[in-house]
């Protein structure tokens, strides 16, 4: 009898044993490749310095505030950094002051000029500010909503990244166009007028 009851408790053993071992080994996860790591776990400044080279003509970036929303083209990329705005802002005006290859067109919202400080507090120190970092650079000054409609549809050819910052006052983003550095319209109408 017992070498009988032995057996019988001994197959349900095997089996419970063979099955605890499948289960605890799990197949390795593959490593994911640098570009498959979503762009918010890394660093805003380490994508920043990948994308100014790869970026050209017809490229935007973006340096918003807290609330600027995540827009749905596949094309827009968009970065929490949990930086100071005027950190990030000069950080990509440097960045590209030291490209050969694109030069900013910058916009501003129509609407920061008529915010209040009794609405925003600090909004006139952030109007000096961010004058003085601008300095002599020509701003293209348009509403927001038509601003983002340019974006919406850049964003259907062309990649754009938007850095959000920790900054908490309205219609304070900066939007930066990227154009050739080594040509202009002047030359560009030359070379259409030449091919007619």
């Amino acid at each position: 009898m017992r070498p009988r009851l032995l057996a019988h408790l001994a197959a349900p053993m095997f089996l419970l044993i063979f099955f605890a071992g499948c289960q605890s080994v799990a197949p390795p996860q593959p490593k994911l490749m640098q570009d498959e790591v979503p762009a918010a776990e890394r660093d805003w400044q380490h994508v920043l310095a990948e994308r100014l080279p790869l970026y050209g003509h017809r490229n935007w970036i973006v340096i918003a505030d807290s609330a600027y929303p995540a827009q749905s083209r596949d094309g827009i990329e968009t970065i929490v950094t949990n930086a100071d705005y005027f950190t990030v802002l000069e950080t990509v005006l440097n960045g590209l002051n030291q490209t050969q290859h694109v030069k900013p067109i910058v916009y501003e919202d129509a609407e920061l000029k008529y915010v209040s400080p009794q609405d925003a507090p600090q909004v006139s120190t952030f109007r000096d500010r961010l004058a003085n970092i601008l300095g002599n650079r020509v701003v293209q000054v348009t509403p927001h909503e038509e601003v983002i409609a340019k974006l919406d549809k850049a964003g259907e050819t062309f990649r754009i990244l938007i850095l959000k910052t920790n900054l908490t006052i309205p219609y304070t983003s900066v939007f930066l166009q990227l154009d050739c550095a080594y040509w202009n319209a002047d030359s560009e109408k030359r070379v259409r007028d030449a091919m007619k």
